[in-house]
């Protein structure tokens, strides 16, 4: 996770450009990245976003 931004809003556009340009699903992106999915989508959150995993986005 020290490789992604810090700020939570920030955070949220990175992923979710990811999710839309990349990957097909959240698991297939932190598996990839070697991300802790429980400790983003922890983090994610907090700042009142959530994984739609039928949309492939946080929101």
């Amino acid at each position: 996770m020290e490789n992604l931004p810090k700020d939570p809003f920030m955070l949220f556009s990175y992923v979710n450009t990811m999710l839309r340009d990349r990957y097909q699903s959240l698991e297939e992106l932190c598996d990839d990245l070697d991300i802790n999915q429980e400790e983003l989508m922890e983090k994610l959150k907090k700042a009142g976003f959530l994984y739609n995993p039928v949309t492939n986005q946080f929101g």
